[in-house]
């Protein structure tokens, strides 16, 4: 990848305070939290996601939705503070860090305790790992991006095999593999567009990304709803 037009002085301060702000959060867990990684209470998830028995499945999807839109909005904004407005990072990155802990916590009702951690944890450790690849970005280093979005890669598919292990009838690992794949691609688009300040390319590749990621949202419940039946109202 060319990164000769990325090319910023690196603000070395603030990606030392991200990495020690994941890091802390990672050990630590969010407020209001379970065992394990620390997966968000049911009651802090959208009011679709709360219950465990006779779930509308229409506000099951929708919260499901929701869950994954904060996902694509926190991480636009803490890229784009990440840039531009360090003093704004800590504060958007902890919501964000929060989302994957929620995001982890919807799926304990269905696939218990420990898969939800998984998942939680490993969303985590996809938002940490975007640090180094701004980091080289911003810093214009060829070989440290490809180097951090080769393992920024491999934690997608990661990932993407947990999920697909999850129901491997409904979630292929292919299918699967390919969405996480495609969301890199696309989150790399629309930060490096941030970096250059090229608002109206970073707003085009973000639409790009928040609908594909709205489809694996739909992906997600319906594959609950078939695999779990009993949980929904018909």
């Amino acid at each position: 990848m060319n990164v000769e037009k990325m090319r910023r002085p690196a603000l070395l301060v603030v990606v030392v305070a991200v990495v020690g702000l994941v890091a802390a959060y990672t050990l630590s867990g969010s407020r209001g939290t379970n065992t394990g990684t620390g997966a968000t209470q049911m009651s802090n998830l959208p009011r679709g996601m709360q219950a465990t028995r006779n779930i509308d499945p229409v506000a099951f999807q929708k919260g499901m939705r929701e869950l994954w839109t904060d996902h694509m909005q926190w991480t636009y904004a803490t890229v784009n503070a990440f840039f531009h407005n360090p003093e704004a990072v800590e504060a958007h990155l902890n919501r964000l860090l929060r989302n994957q802990q929620e995001i982890g916590a919807a799926f304990v009702p269905f696939f218990g305790q420990e898969a939800g951690d998984q998942l939680a944890a490993l969303l985590t450790v996809h938002i940490q790992q975007a640090v180094p690849v701004l980091q080289a970005a911003q810093a214009g280093d060829e070989a440290a991006l490809e180097s951090a979005l080769a393992d920024w890669y491999a934690n997608a598919n990661e990932i993407a095999n947990l999920i697909s292990a999850l129901n491997p009838k409904v979630w292929p690992r292919s299918v699967m593999e390919e969405i996480w794949k495609v969301h890199i691609d696309q989150t790399t688009a629309y930060s490096l567009d941030l970096l250059n300040g090229d608002y109206e390319a970073a707003i085009e590749h973000f639409d790009e990304a928040f609908d594909h990621i709205m489809g694996l949202a739909d992906i997600l419940s319906a594959g609950i709803i078939e695999q779990f039946p009993r949980q929904f109202t018909r």
